[in-house]
């Protein structure tokens, strides 16, 4: 980066896998540093209005994010931003992005390789800098920072390497791994509780926190049940009811299993309700003044088996977006980005594309996930899905 006054390369991305590092390096290099910047998380800026305003409030305050019109464009943001830059001219490189003339510094971070994110038509390249995973040496290291102040901190540490060697083939997130440490050390140090036990016989504490710890593994990245939950549900169901016990988890981690953008999720709900709904059933489940309908004309007097058992049923792609718009709960323009996100449904599986690639007038999908699946998906976004499906009226 240089000294403050020069100028700095313009793009750098930086990217890894969760919890390497890259945000924390970041914001302790801008504070250290002393470096002029604006942070801005593309998570929580969820418009182009949000993002601009939150860059014109970091460098110039309220009074210049106050300048925006109602619907910004980019161009009216490099008006203002170049009015300010007039009134308070740049002493250092403004790290922030944008493509305005000015000393700035364009800072990327993913945990997406750059090559997903090359557009075809070309780009400035950014500098690559690659923060790698943690080695298992260092894992044990920074967990065992983490001592409990009524152990010692070699103890904690032993702790640690079981663990580790336990979790460390199926998991190498250090969040995850601080939140199972932290969860399964009250089971690690019951014999010393007991006193039957010292700090020092790690080979009796090994074969006390094992078979704990191999229960546990069945609830990696499993926040809504604990190992410990785990455990005390195994109790109290009997051996018929676990395969029930284990549908039910099964529902409940679809969505961290497989995590889904907002509006993949509402056209993953909405394919779901297209591939087991009728047709004729869509304006009584998704126009709201479609007037009285009458139950005998509704429903068909010799239509008894269940839509779920028959499997799901091929759909146009107007179908889906048409209910996909009518279920979302706020206004989305028919951009491009919609259609990626189905595209990348199919690609995950998620959904199957039933006609052949050069049928490009009337394409047409089913949806690949199970009940539980969709369930656990609708919760996220507060969706109920059981009211518009047929079989449940």
């Amino acid at each position: 980066m240089g000294q403050p006054h020069q100028y700095s390369y313009p793009s750098i991305f930086i990217y890894g896998h969760r919890a390497s590092g890259k945000s924390h390096v970041m914001h302790v290099l801008m504070k250290e540093l002393e470096l002029s910047h604006a942070t801005v998380s593309c998570v929580e800026c969820v418009s182009i209005a949000l993002l601009f305003e939150q860059v014109l409030l970091s460098f110039f305050g309220c009074d210049a994010a106050s300048l925006l019109p109602r619907s910004p464009s980019l161009s009216d943001f490099v008006r203002v931003y170049r009015q300010q830059c007039s009134q308070s001219p740049a002493k250092q490189t403004r790290y922030i992005v944008s493509a305005v003339e000015d000393n700035v510094t364009v800072i990327l971070l993913s945990e997406i390789a750059w090559d997903k994110f090359r557009p075809n038509t070309g780009c400035f390249e950014p500098l690559l800098l690659h923060f790698p995973d943690y080695s298992k040496s260092e894992l044990q290291q920074i967990l065992s920072q983490n001592v409990h102040p009524s152990y010692s901190a070699g103890f904690y540490s032993a702790y640690i390497n079981i663990l580790l060697g336990v979790f460390y083939s199926v998991c190498r997130d250090l969040r995850e791994l601080r939140h199972l440490a932290a969860l399964n050390f009250s089971k690690f140090c019951e014999p010393l509780a007991e006193g039957k036990v010292k700090e020092t016989d790690t080979h009796k504490l090994w074969k006390h926190i094992e078979p704990h710890l191999k229960k546990a593994m069945q609830t990696v990245y499993l926040r809504e049940v604990s190992s410990l939950q785990w455990e005390q549900m195994q109790k109290e169901y009997d051996d018929v009811d676990l395969l029930h016990l284990f549908c039910l988890l099964k529902g409940l981690s679809a969505h961290t299993h497989v995590e889904l953008p907002y509006y993949s999720k509402f056209l993953l709900i909405a394919a779901y309700l297209a591939s087991y709904n009728p047709a004729r059933t869509d304006k009584r489940f998704f126009l709201k003044h479609h007037g009285k309908i009458r139950k005998t004309n509704f429903l068909k007097k010799n239509e008894k088996t269940s839509n779920h058992l028959l499997g799901p049923k091929p759909f146009p792609l107007d179908r889906l977006l048409a209910i996909f718009y009518s279920v979302v709960d706020s206004r989305v323009a028919p951009t491009a980005s919609i259609f990626s996100q189905i595209s990348s449904l199919v690609t995950l599986q998620l959904l199957a594309q039933v006609s052949h690639d050069d049928q490009l007038d009337a394409p047409k999908y089913k949806c690949a996930v199970s009940l539980d699946f969709i369930c656990a998906i609708a919760r996220t976004v507060n969706f109920d899905i059981v009211k518009y499906l047929y079989d449940f009226l």
